[in-house]
């Protein structure tokens, strides 16, 4: 063992330390933990925060949506899906037509705005049918009337249950309400209740079957659009943009990260105020370390001066103290990781802190803990806490021995 690291380790065990000093080594341990578990929970909950709603918006979307330019109706599938096949060949999974209409549900106390989505029976590739909660997901006919799917948080609002039976009201043929053009009402029956945890989903779309949407809105075979899951999502942009050239005016196609784009760059900017925490916690860390050693120079000053004048070389004065400055940064490092870890497992075991679903999409504070954050920050935290502790080892390093002796 070397001399420095040696004489080190006899300081920090030493019991005759001041009170003074112990209470200021405290606080700097205090202050680089509490830096450490801050960042680390921050990065840890943004990027679970932005995997949970990523992985709902890839969940119950498809990867490209094909609709009509100004939301208008496109002619019957049967001819579009074999074009939309040969031209994805292997990068196509799936292929769904569907029909989107606004209505209005009533139930005995409540009217709502919504939308009624219709899938297709055979080809439906949503992936809803994972977010039921109550009933079951099927389309068709009970007791004479169409199956209604509908989330969790409207049938609450609107005091609905399964088998409740609610009527839809929808603009026929999609114009204007007239003598000629009344509107369509028609009466469903609430088969399915789906919960995904984002309001945007659970209070304003319900589903059915498509061909019930097509024959109660009179739109004939026409369709609203397709839904398009793809082998590789890192290719979506690409293959978006190589459908809507292909198939041309009025088809609109966008992938799923220009539909939701406003989401996206939301979680984007998320990660901006980033710099600026880690740059605070640097401040606080870089000056508890440089105070803290200062005091100890100041406390071990004519331990300093016997040292030199027994003929230890300035590069052992400078060891002694960054060795001291490393050990108080080793520990405070250790307690924040512990910190933040138990912290994070307990919020993402019991749930305990909980967020407006209808502000962040998710109800609660997610959680992703991934080793390489832990690994990251420690070793940063610890590089500039060595650095950190070399300007007072310098200062140390340089005092007279002989002041330093008569040194009160």
């Amino acid at each position: 063992m070397s001399l420095p690291l040696f004489i080190a380790r006899k300081y920090i065990r030493s019991k005759k330390n001041s009170g003074f000093i112990s209470f200021i080594s405290a606080i700097t341990i205090i202050g680089i933990a509490l830096g450490v578990a801050v960042l680390i929970i921050a990065i840890t909950v943004l990027n679970g925060f932005e995997n949970a709603v990523t992985d709902k918006i890839i969940n119950l979307n498809s990867h490209i949506k094909i609709t009509g330019f100004g939301d208008r109706n496109l002619p019957s599938y049967k001819n579009v899906i074999p074009k939309i096949q040969n031209r994805l060949d292997t990068n196509l999974k799936s292929i769904s037509p569907f029909v989107a209409k606004y209505a209005v549900i009533g139930s005995k106390r409540f009217d709502e705005g919504i939308t009624l989505l219709g899938l297709h029976k055979e080809l439906d590739n949503s992936n809803i049918k994972k977010y039921i909660v109550e009933g079951e997901y099927k389309f068709g006919k009970t007791n004479d009337l169409s199956n209604l799917i509908i989330g969790k948080k409207l049938a609450d609002k609107l005091f609905l249950k399964l088998g409740s039976k609610v009527t839809l009201f929808g603009l026929r043929g999609d114009k204007p309400p007239s003598l000629d053009y009344p509107p369509v009402i028609q009466q469903f029956i609430i088969t399915g209740i789906y919960e995904s945890g984002m309001s945007k989903y659970d209070d304003e779309i319900i589903y059915s079957d498509m061909k019930t949407v097509q024959q109660m809105f009179e739109v004939g075979d026409q369709v609203s659009g397709y839904n398009i899951q793809v082998t590789d999502i890192s290719k979506v942009d690409l293959l978006a943009d190589d459908l809507h050239v292909f198939l041309g005016y009025p088809y609109y196609a966008r992938s799923i990260f220009k539909v939701h784009q406003s989401i996206f760059s939301w979680l984007e900017l998320q990660r901006k105020p980033i710099p600026l925490i880690l740059g605070l916690i640097i401040i606080v860390a870089v000056f508890n370390i440089v105070g803290t050693i200062l005091m100890l120079v100041l406390e071990r000053t004519k331990d300093i001066g016997i040292l030199k004048s027994l003929g230890a070389r300035r590069n052992s004065i400078i060891k002694l103290f960054i060795y001291q400055g490393l050990y108080l940064s080793f520990i405070g490092i250790a307690f924040g990781n512990a910190a933040a870890f138990i912290l994070s497992k307990l919020q993402k075991e019991l749930e305990i802190i909980s967020i407006p679903d209808s502000v962040y999409f998710i109800s609660k504070v997610p959680i992703s803990i991934e080793w390489e954050i832990y690994f990251i920050i420690s070793a940063i935290a610890f590089t500039l806490c060595l650095l950190a502790s070399i300007i007072p080892s310098l200062i140390a390093s340089k005092i007279s021995p002989i002041s330093a002796i008569r040194f009160e």
